[in-house]
């Protein structure tokens, strides 16, 4: 990918989450609900102190949605992220 986030900026891949019901039922992610809160760190800005690779969880609604290559990521500050997971 040929992106370089400026400043603290991550560009994040939303993690998808599908869910399933007690009974079995399993609701994919394109149905209508919020946005992932997951993701896994593409690319990352050079302030930026969490690494390519990083599985994070970040704010809902603090990213910016762009579409590269037909594809969804985030774009976030890094005082977006809440934590990285391990």
């Amino acid at each position: 990918m040929n992106i370089q986030p400026l400043d603290d900026r991550v560009l994040i891949e939303p993690t998808s989450k599908e869910e399933q019901t007690k009974s079995g039922i399993v609701i994919p992610d394109t149905s209508d609900k919020e946005k992932p809160e997951q993701g896994k760190v593409i690319a990352v800005g050079p302030k930026a102190t969490v690494k390519v690779g990083d599985v994070v969880l970040f704010t809902k609604y603090g990213p910016n949605e762009v579409k590269i290559n037909n594809k969804e990521y985030l774009i976030a500050k890094e005082e977006d992220i809440l934590a990285i997971i391990k």
